[in-house]
């Protein structure tokens, strides 16, 4: 198999180690196998593509979608290093209002599952990231939402004192006040 799949303290976020090929040429690296992510328990579907570049400090999240266009995420660093943070925000989990995050970079290749549930950000650690993520839904601005950076119930530690936001991210309400219909639904592994 190509890949390690490595669930974390909140089992539906998987941290995911790919097999890296790497001689004088360079590297080749699979990134997505669909019959190896199903048979970790990933069923969704991905059906678009996302690339970001961001500069050093640059926060971006905590981002949603409501139900029915719900995304699940896997986020790779192509370039640079990021820390990337996945939230629980379904209602009746008993993780709801943890989060985890770890770092991804482009010499590790890890990725992150994000499963539909959670909201998703990420703040650049390097001089400026590239970032791409497949997502199992697709954009919906009709049920875009999201969760304030530094909500206090939540705590996420940011490795970053005063990071970077836009406009949009500055003006997100607290978890306890966020518009959002998930319900904790046990997943099958």
């Amino acid at each position: 198999m190509p890949f390690t799949f490595k669930r974390l303290s909140i089992p539906d976020v998987i941290l995911i180690e790919p097999r890296i090929f790497a001689d004088a040429r360079g590297f080749f690296v699979e990134t997505y196998k669909y019959s190896d992510f199903l048979n970790i328990g990933i069923h969704e579907q991905f059906v678009q593509d996302n690339h970001s570049r961001s500069a050093h400090r640059v926060l971006r999240g905590l981002h949603y979608q409501k139900d029915p266009h719900a995304q699940g995420k896997l986020v790779q660093c192509l370039r640079g290093n990021i820390f990337d943070v996945a939230v629980d925000i379904r209602k009746g989990s008993p993780t709801f209002g943890r989060w985890e995050g770890v770092e991804l970079s482009e010499e590790d290749h890890r990725m992150l599952y994000v499963p539909p549930g959670f909201a998703h950000g990420f703040v650049v650690l390097s001089g400026s990231a590239d970032v791409v993520y497949k997502c199992t839904g697709e954009y919906s601005q009709a049920d875009d939402r999201g969760i304030i950076w530094n909500d206090p119930d939540i705590n996420i530690q940011w490795p970053v004192n005063d990071p970077v936001l836009s406009e949009k991210d500055m003006k997100h309400p607290l978890l306890r006040d966020a518009d959002n219909n998930f319900e904790y639904k046990k997943r099958d592994a």
